[in-house]
């Protein structure tokens, strides 16, 4: 076994996940990534946490829902086992990264509504999700196998507490600010970004890969929020998969804090099928800030692309609590979808009229503009 990967489940439980002994912990393994499990499987053992191991693939979903009516009901048993889990860790890597592309928009979005409780319990545990490099995501980033491999492990083998001192600097911005302002150049107007939104009262978070620091990816190096009410046209230039579509070249109007008008370049019915699928898909959930400078290409994997340096992504659904003042609720959704935008050039992002970040650097950087 690659010793990266050990290394890779050893950060995964015990700087992400933080499981203690007697712990119930839930793993989710993807297809292909087996050998991860065993590497987690182990270090589990040797922490003396009780494990239950489940089979997540896109092909048994595939099957099912395609031959399923499309009147879902809560599946009150996995309610059951995720409620009274302490820690869920999700190793990703299946064998087809668009297994599920021929399922109907309409099932796709019966099947979330009704996952939505399940999904809520899933979150409420000590969540964290993570990658193992396989051959199809490989072949989705367009890379070889051992290059793939090479990138996943310069993002995920950080030094984490570094990062996460320097990402505290954007913590402290978001948490002082009231009003973000969003600004991208494009070749046409349908391009272009300028899109303002509300952070006034709400809690930024130092996503630092642990959920010591309310964070649940790994890797990450993000810092997110919850915007409010937002304001005017963003563009969203890096492919991404949806539901297992390709979507490129999104652009999203806002008035009144909602998507009011979309567009596609490709996979626009994707786009609609997830704004349709209740009134919360259509406000925003997150604005997140990439900041691991690990990341140095996009993937087409969001785990990865919404982390990396010069990005800026959007979701679209459900806030997270970690971001809401106490007892107040955020936007709700039955989904949560990240859309990314490169900021490398020709764009500026200020807090309360002052500019945080030009062409990718932050006002710490070398290299930063006035």
């Amino acid at each position: 076994m690659d010793l990266r990967i050990r290394e890779h489940a050893e950060v995964l439980v015990d700087w992400s996940a933080r499981v203690e002994p007697g712990d119930d912990v839930v793993v989710s393994v993807a297809e292909g990534a087996h050998e991860l499990a065993v590497a987690v499987a182990e270090k589990l053992g040797e922490r003396g946490a009780n494990v239950v191991t489940t089979y997540a693939s896109e092909e048994v979903s595939r099957a099912y829902l395609r031959a399923h009516d499309g009147e879902f009901d809560t599946a009150a048993h996995e309610l059951a086992l995720y409620e009274n889990a302490d820690s869920v860790l999700f190793l990703g890597g299946g064998r087809n990264t668009f297994a599920t592309a021929d399922v109907p928009g309409e099932t796709r979005q019966a099947a979330s509504r009704a996952n939505q409780e399940v999904r809520e319990a899933r979150m409420d545990a000590d969540w964290v999700s993570t990658v193992h490099p396989t051959r199809s995501l490989a072949q989705q980033a367009g890379m070889a196998v051992e290059q793939y491999r090479e990138f996943v492990y310069d993002a995920v083998l950080r030094d984490w507490e570094a990062l996460a001192e320097e990402m505290a600097k954007m913590k402290a911005i978001l948490d002082e600010g009231s009003e973000v302002r969003l600004v991208k150049g494009g070749e046409s107007a349908s391009s272009a970004t300028d899109l303002t939104m509300s952070i006034e009262g709400r809690t930024a978070v130092n996503s630092a890969a642990s959920v010591a620091y309310d964070s649940h990816n790994l890797p990450s190096g993000e810092v997110f929020t919850a915007p409010y009410d937002p304001e005017g046209e963003v563009f969203f230039d890096v492919p991404m998969t949806l539901s297992g579509t390709r979507v490129r070249n999104v652009h999203l109007s806002f008035e009144d804090g909602e998507v009011v008008d979309y567009a596609a370049e490709t996979g626009e019915d994707a786009l609609g099928d997830i704004l349709d699928t209740d009134e919360g898909a259509r406000r925003l959930g997150e604005l997140g800030i990439g900041m691991n400078r690990g990341i140095d290409r996009f993937t087409d994997n969001v785990l990865f692309d919404e982390k990396m340096g010069d990005t800026v992504h959007l979701a679209v659904g459900r806030a997270y609590d970690a971001c809401l003042p106490e007892g107040e609720a955020g936007n709700d959704s039955a989904v949560h979808v990240d859309m990314i935008t490169d900021v490398s050039e020709a764009s500026r992002l200020e807090v309360d009229g002052e500019v945080v970040q030009r062409n990718g650097a932050f006002r710490w950087e070398d290299g930063f503009e006035e």
